[in-house]
């Protein structure tokens, strides 16, 4: 439940069109609903301004099938990550709508259509294509948190000449994600080209010695270029709702 969904609650007890027993039902889930193996934060969206977003992983299908079809029943958008095919396919018996984005592994349900700003974009970079998984999880949060989001893709610093290519944009981009893995040295790169919050995702992407994203998490915690935050290794959900924060300030 929303603000908007709140107020149209009380304005139909107030105006008579609903009695007090269906206002008190309808308001029972609050502040969460109790499943036993799961309790629900419906108030969430009015606290954060977004649902609880269900991390599938270590769940039951039909947890997660069920978990989102509660939530489902009470918000417009619907996020579910590290989410598996058979997942999503329980979930869509429910709730028909739900779309499964396969590379990043996300169940969305989006029905909010609120007009996002244009102008203040998030810009998603990635050091290689293998990276892209990540940086997508990170991509479609921030979207679906009501951001407008740009990316740039496989431009490392193995041919540094194809960040260079992407200066204008780098500038332009109001909050950037920087995806890396072996050793993470894009996000020290790009946080030395701009003036503003670059928010760095290790990634579990190299050969032994990343010791699956360590080297990377490492590099980029300990990088000498100012102005950059570090989420965990292949945190990409992390990224998206931090940058998403930082992009709706006023």
């Amino acid at each position: 439940m929303d603000d908007k969904q709140l107020i149209e609650l009380l304005e139909s007890y107030r105006s008579g069109q609903i009695s007090t027993e269906e206002g008190v039902a309808a308001l029972r889930t609050l502040p969460y609903e109790d499943l036993g193996f799961a309790k629900i934060d419906h108030h969430r969206t009015i606290r954060q301004g977004f649902p609880e977003v269900i991390f599938c992983q270590g769940k039951t299908v039909e947890q997660v099938a069920t978990i989102a079809t509660r939530l489902a029943g009470h918000n417009n958008n619907l996020l579910a990550t590290r989410a598996t095919h058979e997942m999503f396919e329980a979930v869509k018996l429910s709730v028909p709508d739900a779309v499964y984005r396969e590379q990043s592994r996300l169940i969305t349900v989006k029905r909010d259509e609120t007009v996002v700003d244009p102008d203040r974009f998030i810009l998603v970079v990635t050091a290689g294509t293998g990276d892209i998984p990540v940086a997508e999880e990170a991509a479609i949060t921030a979207e679906m948190m009501g951001n407008t989001v740009k990316t740039v893709y496989d431009v490392g610093v193995a041919g540094i000449h194809r960040l260079i290519a992407q200066y204008d944009l780098l500038q332009q981009a109001n909050v950037l994600i920087v995806v890396a893995g072996m050793e993470g040295a894009l996000a020290s790169v790009v946080g030395g080209m701009v003036a503003k919050p670059v928010i760095a995702v290790p990634t579990s992407v190299g050969y032994g010695a990343n010791f699956g994203g360590l080297s990377a998490l490492l590099a980029m915690l300990n990088s000498c270029a100012a102005g950059i935050g570090v989420v965990n290794i292949d945190n990409g959900f992390g990224a998206g709702r931090l940058a998403s924060m930082i992009n709706q300030m006023r």
